[in-house]
């Protein structure tokens, strides 16, 4: 997952000695579309923002999947992003500290995905999709499905939630994930519900961009599911549908 030192030289040459952005826009790693995937203080604990790279990586899509952070080789930041085809918010932590770490960054992230990119959010990454606090990307806003009424989970623990994903029963692991309050008439297809008919996956327009987000976690690997006592439920398929719907023209 280590950039190439051309990309890192091309980084540099663009951000100069001292982090100013240059004139000069970042040419492409290898000719694949570039996929960054944010790691950092606001996608904790560890394995969220590895679990989103993993499934970009292995998926259909031939993406050049990189990290960005405060702590990565490529900066979150404008230029980065205009380089980018997609850029992953993981989940992990919550919606207030995580909001204060990238609030910096959403008018950049705004910026990109109406510009044409492609955001793609799980959990936390799909509470930042909202506006209060959020990068305000959603044709609608987002709030806690336990205090739906008939939530199926009234805690925020670890745990699994039903949801139907394309009209199918499935089982996808949870953690006080959002649901998705949409706009009337929203330009927005919605993947999945949860069993009291609120929104647990979708996707939408924004600007000339578009905007996937989800409440729950397709994209948890086994030793998920196992560390917290849980049946495991193969939902990989799922997050695969995810991305095709956020990246199909």
């Amino acid at each position: 997952m280590t950039p190439p030192t051309r990309f890192l030289d091309a980084l540099r040459r663009t951000f100069g000695t001292r982090g100013e952005p240059a004139a000069v826009p970042l040419p492409a790693p290898d000719g694949r579309r570039l996929a960054l995937v944010y790691r950092g203080p606001a996608a904790r604990p560890a394995g969220c923002s590895e679990a989103v790279a993993a499934l970009l990586a292995a998926g259909p899509w031939n993406l050049d999947v990189r990290y960005t952070g405060p702590a990565e080789d490529i900066p979150l930041s404008a230029t980065s992003l205009a380089h980018a085809h997609l850029y992953a918010q993981p989940g992990g932590g919550s919606l207030d500290p995580a909001y204060r770490r990238l609030r910096k960054h959403a008018d950049e992230i705004r910026t990109y995905v109406q510009g044409g990119g492609r955001y793609l959010g799980f959990c936390l990454g799909g509470y930042l999709a909202g506006d209060d606090p959020g990068f305000d990307l959603l044709p609608g806003d987002t709030d806690q499905y336990i205090v739906t009424p008939g939530a199926t989970v009234d805690h925020d623990g670890d745990t699994v939630v039903e949801t139907r994903w394309r009209g199918l029963p499935r089982t996808v692991y949870f953690q006080d994930g959002p649901h998705f309050i949409l706009d009337p008439g929203a330009d927005a297809t919605v993947l999945a519900t949860y069993p009291n008919g609120t929104v647990a996956a979708v996707v939408a327009a924004c600007g000339a961009g578009k905007v996937a987000v989800v409440g729950p976690h397709p994209e948890a690997t086994d030793d998920w599911f196992l560390d917290e006592g849980l049946p495991v439920h193969q939902t990989h398929d799922l997050a695969v549908d995810l991305v095709d719907e956020l990246l199909e023209d």
